[in-house]
C-alpha cells in the first residue's frame, strides 16, 4: 500500500490528504503527529550520514581510472594540486550545503534550495534533467563498473563479454531498487557495511605505497612539474574530472528530513567525510606514482588493478571484489538519496503526484525509487553513457553553483532566516564563481559537447510551461500527470 505524505486524515480512513504546492511542513517544524500520518522516519544517524556521504563519493575512479587530471594537467605535481584543490574545492561546496541543510530543513537537496532562492522554473529544469538524464546515465556508469570487476576473478585470462557485464549489472541495479523500496534502515546499514569496505580498499593502496616511499621509491616524484604544460583548454575537463571524483558531498542535504538532529549531524558528517575523502584521495594517488609512472598511469585501464598486480600478487585478486563493492555502495547511497529529489518535487506539484507517495508499512517512497528503473535500464542498453555524461557534467555544476549563489542571495533577501551553522560570505563567493567559470569556459573548450548538454537543459523550459503552467489541459492529459 502507498500512501500521500500528509498531514490531515480525510473521513474515509484510506488515504491521507496533503496540502498542495509544497506547503507540508517540515519534520522538524513542531507540529503534532496526527494518528494515521505517514512520514518518512527519521533513521539517518550521525554514523549513517557520514557513510552516505563517503560511501557516494567514493565509488570507481579513484581505483580505475584517475588519470583525466594527469591527462589534463599535464604533469605528476599539478596532478596531485589539482587533486588537493578539488577536495577544498569540495569542502567549500559541502559546508555551504550545511549551511543550507541546517536552514532550510527540507529534503531535496539542489532542487529545494535553488526553489527556495530563484523561484519553480530554474527549480523544475534541475530535476527534469535530472531524472531524465543524469541519474539514470550515472547509475548506468558505476553499475556498469560494478558489473566489469565482479566478474573480474571469474575472467583472468580473457575478455569479459559485454552482454554478461550488462546481465549482472541490470540484477545489480534491481537489488539495489529492491532494498531501497524495502526498507531504509537496511539500505543504511548496508551504506556503512559498504563504507567501511572502501575504507580498507583504499587503505590496501595507501599503506604498501606509504612503505614504497619509506624505502626510498621517489623516482617518478623527480621533476614532478616537467611534462606537457596545462593549457585553458584543458583546465575545465581536469576540474570536472576531479570534481566528479568528489561529487557525492551533497548527498545527505537530499535526505534532510530524515536526518537526526540536522543542525548538528549535517554539519558534523559533512566535515568528517570531506576531510576523510581528501586526505584519503591524495594518498591513494601518491601511493599510485610510487609504483607506477606518469605514463604507465595514462595508458591503465585500471589503476588500481595494475597497482596491486606489482605489488601483492596473488593477493591483488581482491582488488576487483574491494572495487566492486565501492561501486555498490555509490549506486545504494545515490539511489537512496536521489530518489528524495523526486519525491520532494512531487510533493511540490512539479512531478507526477504518485511520486511522493510513501508505503504504508515499510515507510519508503516507493515510487520515487522505482521511476528510475525503468530509465536506468534505457540508458544502460542503449546509447553512448560516457559521452552523456560529459554533456551534462557541466548542467551539474551549473546548478551547484547556482545553489550557492542562491546562499548569498538568502542572506539578503531573508537576513532573519534561523541559521544554526553559517559559514563565511567568501566561502560560497569563491565556491559558486570557480563553478559558474568553469562552466563558461567549458562552452569555450568544448562546444560541441557542452552545447549538446546545454540544448538538453534548456529543453525543460517548454517542459515547465507544458506540464506546469498551462492549466487548460485535457482531462486523459492530467490523469496522465496524476492530477
Amino acid at each position: 500500500m502507498l500512501r500521500k505524505a500528509a498531514v490531515i486524515t480525510v473521513s474515509n480512513g484510506s488515504y491521507l490528504q496533503g496540502e498542495s504546492n509544497g506547503r507540508l511542513p517540515s519534520m522538524d517544524s513542531g507540529q503534532p503527529a496526527q494518528e494515521g500520518k505517514v512520514v518518512l522516519k527519521k533513521k539517518v544517524t550521525l554514523l549513517r550520514g557520514i557513510s552516505i556521504i563517503i560511501g557516494t563519493i567514493i565509488g570507481a575512479g579513484i581505483f580505475i581510472s584517475p588519470k583525466g587530471i594527469l591527462k589534463n594537467t599535464g604533469s605528476v605535481g599539478m596532478s596531485l594540486i589539482l587533486w588537493t584543490a578539488c577536495g577544498i574545492l569540495s569542502l567549500f561546496g559541502a559546508l555551504c550545503y550545511a549551511e543550507l541543510g541546517t536552514c532550510i530543513k527540507k529534503s531535496g537537496g539542489h532542487y529545494t534550495y535553488i526553489l527556495e532562492a530563484f523561484g519553480p522554473l530554474p527549480a523544475f529544469v534541475r530535476v527534469w534533467v535530472e531524472l531524465l538524464v543524469i541519474r539514470p546515465a550515472a547509475t548506468a556508469v558505476i553499475s556498469l563498473a560494478f558489473g566489469r570487476y565482479i566478474l573480474e576473478p571469474f575472467f583472468m585470462q580473457c575478455e569479459i563479454p559485454e552482454l554478461a557485464i550488462k546481465l549482472i549489472t541490470a540484477v545489480g541495479i534491481t537489488l539495489v531498487m529492491v532494498l531501497n523500496s524495502t526498507s531504509v534502515s537496511w539500505s543504511a546499514r548496508i551504506q556503512i557495511f559498504l563504507t567501511f569496505c572502501k575504507l580498507v580498499a583504499i587503505l590496501i593502496i595507501i599503506i604498501p605505497g606509504v612503505i614504497q616511499l619509506i624505502k626510498g621509491e621517489t623516482q617518478h616524484f623527480k621533476n614532478a612539474f616537467s611534462g606537457n604544460d596545462a593549457s585553458v583548454m584543458g583546465l575545465p575537463l581536469a576540474f570536472y574530472s576531479g570534481m566528479y571524483a568528489y561529487s557525492g558531498w551533497f548527498y545527505l542535504n537530499f535526505v534532510t528530513e530524515e536526518v537526526e538532529n540536522p543542525e548538528k549531524n549535517i554539519p558534523l558528517a559533512i566535515c568528517i567525510s570531506m576531510i576523510i575523502v581528501t586526505v584519503g584521495y591524495v594518498l591513494t594517488n601518491v601511493a599510485y606514482f610510487t609504483t607506477i609512472s606518469a605514463g604507465e598511469l595514462l595508458l591503465s585501464k585500471a589503476v588500481a588493478v595494475t597497482f596491486a598486480e606489482r605489488l601483492m600478487g596473488d593477493f591483488s585478486l581482491a582488488v576487483p571484489v574491494f572495487v566492486a563493492l565501492s561501486c555498490f555502495g555509490s549506486m545504494n547511497g545515490g539511489i537512496f538519496a536521489v530518489s528524495r529529489m523526486f519525491f520532494v518535487a512531487s510533493r511540490e506539484g512539479h512531478l507526477p503526484e504518485i511520486l511522493s507517495m510513501i508505503h504504508v508499512r515499510k515507510h519508503t517512497p516507493l515510487p520515487a525509487v522505482i521511476v528510475l528503473h525503468p530509465l536506468t535500464m534505457i540508458m544502460l542498453f542503449n546509447g553512448d553513457l560516457y559521452s552523456l555524461l560529459n554533456f551534462l557534467s557541466f548542467a551539474r555544476w551549473l546548478f551547484i553553483g547556482l545553489a550557492v549563489a542562491g546562499l548569498i542571495y538568502l542572506r539578503y533577501k531573508r537576513p532573519d532566516m534561523p541559521r544554526p551553522f553559517k559559514v563565511p560570505l567568501f566561502i560560497p563567493a569563491l565556491f559558486s564563481f570557480t563553478c559558474l567559470f568553469m562552466v563558461a569556459l567549458s562552452l569555450y573548450s568544448d562546444p560541441v559537447n557542452t552545447g549538446i548538454g546545454f540544448a538538453i537543459t534548456l529543453t525543460g523550459v517548454p517542459a515547465y510551461y507544458l506540464f506546469i503552467v498551462w492549466d487548460k489541459k485535457p482531462k486523459w492529459f492530467r490523469r496522465l500527470l496524476g492530477k
